[in-house]
């Protein structure tokens, strides 16, 4: 199973860049799954849905079910975020795992880099495993750097470097 993390500051096209990915290895045939980290109180049930009466009446553990997908909500009540590992431990056998956020975690990971000017900013020179950036601007580095539109040779990239 190969795993790839796509880090950047708010805004950078994190989301953007990993559907990107999501298409181009889904075409080539790759079981593909993501993993997308949120702040605190995120929601994916919407106020009066049935999950969410569930969950506020005080379910922990709640799952959608249909012949389309299914979802399972769990309420954590203090206990401790789960780990990377433990959430691609819960994963059905991916060929490859996208992986937004989870910037501090062990796997390999691609930075995006909008603004090349303000070298504070960037997340390479603190994080491990960066094995390429994505900015349209060159930065003076030795880790492999890529511009936005070069999807597929990017992919390949994360093929023979994860």
């Amino acid at each position: 199973m190969i795993v790839i993390g796509i880090v950047g500051w708010k805004n950078s096209g994190k989301t953007f860049f990993a559907q990107k990915l999501i298409k181009y290895f889904t075409s080539q045939k790759f079981n593909v799954a993501s993993i997308k980290h949120a702040h605190d109180n995120f929601e994916i049930d919407k106020p009066d849905t049935d999950s969410f009466l569930h969950r506020r009446a005080g379910s922990q553990q709640v799952i959608v079910s249909s012949s389309k997908r299914w979802a399972k909500i769990t309420e954590l009540n203090k206990s401790k975020e789960k780990t990377l590992s433990e959430l691609i431990d819960d994963l059905n056998s991916p060929d490859i795992v996208i992986v937004e956020g989870f910037k501090k975690e062990p796997h390999s990971k691609i930075e995006i880099i909008n603004d090349a000017s303000d070298q504070s900013t960037f997340l390479f020179p603190h994080l491990n495993n960066i094995i390429g950036i994505i900015s349209d601007t060159k930065i003076s580095t030795s880790i492999n750097q890529f511009k936005r539109n070069e999807i597929d040779i990017i992919a390949n990239h994360i093929l023979q470097n994860t």
